[in-house]
C-alpha cells in the first residue's frame, strides 16, 4: 500500500519542509478564517445606522477573536510575512475590542469618592420571558445572594403570585411592580424605600424610574433606579430599538447616582449602547465590562445554536463602585440573572 500526503523535500540539514502547494493552501485557509472577521469588524468599526442584519451579525464581535486566532496560525504556516502581519493586526483589534483601553478610565473614576462612606447594594437583575421563569429559583438567588434589590423584565401576574408563594415578598418587602401579559409587565423589589417618580418617555416597553433610598449604619444613600427594557433589534422594531437606547443614553446625562438594570437588547459592541455609556461629559460604567465580563454571555441561556451574547447589563455613574458580577441560570427563561454588588457614595 502506498500513501500519497503532501509531498515533501529534505531541507539542507535534514528536517522537512512543505512544498509551495502546501503553502498555498495554508494561505487559502487563512483567507477563509479571516475574510467573515474583516466584514463584521469594518461594520463594527464605523458607527452608522446598519440594517438589522448587520446589527445582529455585530452582537457577536467578542468570539471573532477565535477565528482571528486561527488566521493567524495558518497564515504563519502560510510563509507570507505580509499575510501574517496582517493576521495579527486583525487579532490585535480584536483583543482592543475585547478590553478597550479606554474603558480603564471608567473604572478609575469609578473607584474615587467611594470606600467607607458608601452603601451597598446587591442588585439582580432578570428577564423572566414573558413571565416564564422558575419563581423558587429567583427566590433561591435571591435569598443566597443577600439580594436587597431585584429588577425584572417581562413580569407577569402569574409570576408575581409564584413569586409571592415561594417567599420572595417576605426578602424584600418592598415593590413597584407593573405587571403585564406578553413582554410589557416589569417590577423592582427591595429591602430599601421605593418611589415611582415616571418613566422613559415614549419606550416601546414600560421602564420605570424609580427613586431608591438606602440606609446602612447611619449612611444614606439615593440612587435614581431604571428597569431597563428595549424593544429588540428585529424587523421593524430596528427603530424603535435606537430610539429606545437614546433615551435611557438622556437619563444617563442626569445628576446624581443613576443605575439602569435590566434587558438592554444590546451588547457593547454597538455603537447605539457605547453611547449610552458617553452621553456628554459623563461616562457611564458597565458594571460587567468593567469585571471582565465580555465572554461571559447573558442570552441565550436555553438550546439554541448560537455562542452567547451579553446583552443584559447593569450600568452606573461613574461615582459608582461595582464589584463581585456573576451570571446565573434560571430554568423557564433564555436569559441570565446578573447579579453584582454596588458601592453608593453616601449623602449623609
Amino acid at each position: 500500500m502506498m500513501f500519497r500526503g503532501p509531498r515533501m523535500v529534505r531541507a539542507g540539514g535534514g528536517g522537512a519542509r512543505a512544498t509551495p502547494r502546501a503553502h498555498s493552501a495554508w494561505r487559502a485557509l487563512a483567507g477563509l478564517a479571516a475574510a467573515p472577521v474583516v466584514v463584521v469588524s469594518v461594520f463594527r468599526a464605523v458607527p452608522r445606522e446598519w440594517p438589522t442584519t448587520v446589527v445582529q451579525l455585530v452582537s457577536f464581535t467578542p468570539w471573532l477573536v477565535l477565528p482571528a486566532g486561527v488566521s493567524l496560525v495558518f497564515a504563519v504556516l502560510g510563509r507570507r510575512r505580509w499575510m501574517a502581519g496582517a493576521a495579527a493586526g486583525l487579532v490585535a483589534v480584536q483583543l482592543f475590542w475585547l478590553v478597550p483601553l479606554d474603558y480603564g478610565r471608567a473604572e478609575a473614576e469609578a473607584a474615587d469618592g467611594t470606600g467607607e462612606d458608601a452603601v451597598e447594594l446587591r442588585t439582580m437583575s432578570l428577564n423572566a420571558k414573558l413571565g416564564k421563569a422558575d419563581a423558587d429559583e429567583i427566590v433561591r438567588l435571591v435569598r443566597e445572594n443577600g439580594v436587597t434589590v431585584l429588577t425584572l423584565q417581562e413580569y407577569t401576574r402569574p409570576l408575581e403570585l409564584r413569586l409571592e408563594a415561594a417567599g420572595l415578598t417576605e426578602l424584600l418587602p418592598n415593590r413597584i411592580n407593573d405587571p403585564a401579559a406578553h413582554a410589557a409587565g416589569t417590577a423592582v423589589y427591595s429591602v430599601h424605600r421605593l418611589v415611582r417618580e415616571g418613566k422613559v418617555p415614549d419606550s416601546h416597553f414600560p421602564m420605570p424610574v424609580i427613586r431608591l433610598t438606602a440606609e446602612d449604619g447611619g449612611r444614606t444613600a439615593d440612587v435614581q433606579l431604571t428597569s431597563v427594557h428595549t424593544r429588540a433589534p428585529v424587523g421593524v422594531g430596528l427603530p424603535k430599538w435606537r430610539s429606545d437606547l437614546a433615551a435611557l443614553g438622556r437619563l444617563s446625562s442626569r445628576p446624581g447616582h443613576v443605575v439602569l438594570a435590566g434587558d438592554f437588547n444590546a451588547s457593547y459592541d454597538h455603537a447605539e449602547f457605547r453611547r449610552v455609556l458617553q452621553d456628554g461629559d459623563r461616562t457611564m460604567v458597565d458594571a460587567g465590562m468593567a469585571q471582565g465580563s465580555r465572554l461571559v454571555p447573558t442570552w441565550p441561556m436555553e438550546d439554541m445554536p448560537l455562542p452567547g451574547i451579553t446583552i443584559d447589563h447593569v450600568v452606573t455613574s461613574p461615582a459608582v463602585r461595582s464589584a463581585d458580577y456573576s451570571v446565573h441560570r434560571v430554568a423557564g427563561t433564555d436569559h441570565a440573572a446578573i447579579v453584582v454588588t454596588l458601592s453608593v457614595p453616601a449623602s449623609g
